[in-house]
Parts: C-alpha cells; structure tokens; sequence
C-alpha cells in the first residue's frame, strides 16, 4: 500500500481566485518551480487555464519547466528566469518563452541567439536590489539598459519587464529594495522602454505588502496553500496537497504506517503529529519505509492516516512539518519523490 499525496484540483482553483482577489489589479505570475512546489506541473497549468477567471501568466523557472507548461497553455506567457545554455535559449524562444536576464554576458548571448535563428526574443531585465540573487548591479544598469535598447531598435529584443527579488530580511530592507527597482525603471523608461511587467514580490510581500507591488506578482507557494515558514494563515486559502499512508501493522499500544525515509520523510519528525481516524497522534520512529506512530481506539490495518494536509484529521500543514527541522513546506512535498503515488482529485 504505497502513501499517496492527495491533490484537490477544486482547491487549487478556489486558492488561485483568493490570491487574484488579494493582489488586484496587479496581474498574477502563477509559478511553477520544482514540479509547481511538488504537485505536478500538467494538471495545475490545465486547471489554471481553464479557471473561471484564467491564469495568464505563468513562471515556470527554467526552461524545461517552461517548456512543459507551453505545452498545456498555448496562448499563455510563459516566463523562465534560469540563465540558460544556448540550446535552451534556442528551445525557449522557439516556444515564445520569455526570458529572465540578470547578467550582461547572458543578454548578449540571448541577442546573438535571437539574430542567429531569427526570432525576437521577449526579456524581462532583472536589476539587483539587495538580495545578490543573480541580477544587474545599480550601477552597471544604465549601461545594460543601452545595450538592451540598442538591440531592440535593431529589432531582436523586446524588453517587456523589469524584475527583481526581495531579500524580505525587514520592511525597512524592503522599502530601500522598492526605490531601487524604481529608479531601474526609470532609468529603462528614459531609454525609451516601455515595459509593462513590473514585478518586485513573491507570495509572501505580494500577500501583506501590497505597496510594494508592481503590475505582476510573482506567487508560486500560496497558490498551492503552503503559508510562509512561521507565517500566519492566508485567508481564502488552504494547502491542496494530503499526504495518506494505510496503517499496515498494529504494534502494542502503537501502529505502523506505510511511509518512511524512503519515500522522503525525514526522520526527525519524530515527536511531530500525523492526524489519525483518532484525531492528531504522535510520531514514535521513521524508519526506511514505514512509520510507528502511537495508536488510537480501534485503530486496525488498512486505516488511512495523514502526515500532512488541510486538517480534517487533525493533521498539521506541511509547513508545521517543515518549521520543526529548519526548512520550507515547499521542501517536505517536493522530496516526496519515491514511491509515492500522486492522485489528483476533483
């Protein structure tokens, strides 16, 4: 009896709703890094294109990941901000992805591609705000600016956006970060750019620092209903993913469920709680491929147990899970890899 990582598709639409909602007007970027945060990338594009109110716009990281949500949204845009070998640039601008630049050298390698195949590639120029992660230094901006704007007059880019990410150490931090991403824009617009995707926060400043917004926000982790690791609840928003694994053994006053370090349940999360048929119960041990946990009353094999999910059964969410041994909800369902069946439900 493999675990199984539940999905809820009816979920996931009401969260992406909730999350259009909180961040309007601003345009949603649904992103979808890391097999959309372990969940599955094909199904989630599907149903997010086929939302009462439809996704648009997706992030899909690197190029493969780009490319696979193409392949389910053929009008969409598609953004992958991965610096990518030349092969990739190739696949990505044939497939109309819009690319990511943080490095000069990276910009005139997308140029030279662009001019070789002929095909105009879309850029989104990402200009370094305090975080360090990859991006354009202030002051060599105005000079990538030139270099960008040369080539689009010369008609092989077209630069759409402008992005950066936050460190999100203090608000203060944050504050300086947005006034430097709008001089960056500034500074493009007296260039003669005319980007219209501006976007400076992921899920967690789209959600609570909304004058920091641009025209797009980045969200990937909310949509899926992984809070921020010591975040508070998102209102209108619940995880889509339940981690299930049948009790296969009674042992004593204990039971013995079907997951375990293999399947990517790290065995620190002893202690922590599963929810149970009677209600939350304490992990004893996680050994290889399964898992002792205390009992309940009348508790028997072929029993279905949660290590993670919404709380129906007293379960806890899987970044409670994650918060115990330093690390993001995202990272517990992602390493979910191994023998693990995924199902999708309506």
């Amino acid at each position: 009896m493999a675990p199984t990582l539940e999905i809820s598709r009816s979920r996931f639409v009401r969260n992406l709703a909730a999350v259009h909602e909180r961040i309007a007007p601003a345009q949603l970027m649904l992103a979808m890094k890391d097999d959309a945060y372990g969940h599955g990338v094909e199904w989630a594009v599907a149903a997010a294109v086929s939302a009462e109110r439809p996704v648009e716009l997706f992030g899909g990281y690197d190029v493969h990941t780009s490319l696979r949500i193409r392949a389910q949204a053929e009008h969409a845009r598609v953004f992958g901000w991965a610096t990518s070998s030349d092969e990739e640039i190739e696949l990505a601008l044939s497939a109309r992805i819009e690319l990511g630049i943080g490095e000069a050298g990276y910009l005139r390698r997308v140029i030279e591609m662009s001019e070789t195949l002929g095909l105009r590639a879309r850029v989104h120029l990402k200009i370094d705000t305090g975080l360090h992660r990859n991006g354009i230094r202030p002051e060599d901006w105005p000079a990538v600016v030139a270099d960008a704007m040369t080539a689009q007059r010369a008609g092989l880019i077209e630069v759409v956006g402008v992005w950066s990410h936050l460190a999100e150490a203090s608000d203060a931090e944050d504050d300086e970060s947005a006034r430097e991403f709008r001089d960056a824009v500034d500074v493009l617009r007296a260039s003669g750019g005319t980007p219209d995707a501006l976007h400076l926060t992921a899920s967690a400043a789209s959600w609570w620092r909304p004058e920091l917004r641009g025209t797009v926000c980045r969200i990937g982790a909310f949509c899926y209903g992984i809070r921020s690791a010591e975040g508070p609840d998102i209102p209108g928003v619940a995880p889509i993913a339940s981690l299930r694994a049948k009790v296969i053994e009674e042992r004593g006053d204990d039971v013995v469920i079907g997951v375990g370090a293999f399947h990517g349940l790290p065995s620190v999360l002893a202690g922590a709680a599963i929810g149970s048929p009677g209600g939350p119960r304490e992990i004893v041990r996680i050994d290889a491929t399964s898992t002792v946990v205390r009992g309940w009353s009348g508790a028997r094999a072929g029993d279905t147990t949660t290590v993670f999910g919404p709380g129906a059964q007293g379960e806890s969410d899987a970044t409670t899970l994650a918060e115990r041994i330093g690390t993001v909800g995202e990272e517990i369902i992602t390493r979910l890899t191994s023998g693990v069946r995924r199902v999708i439900n309506d």
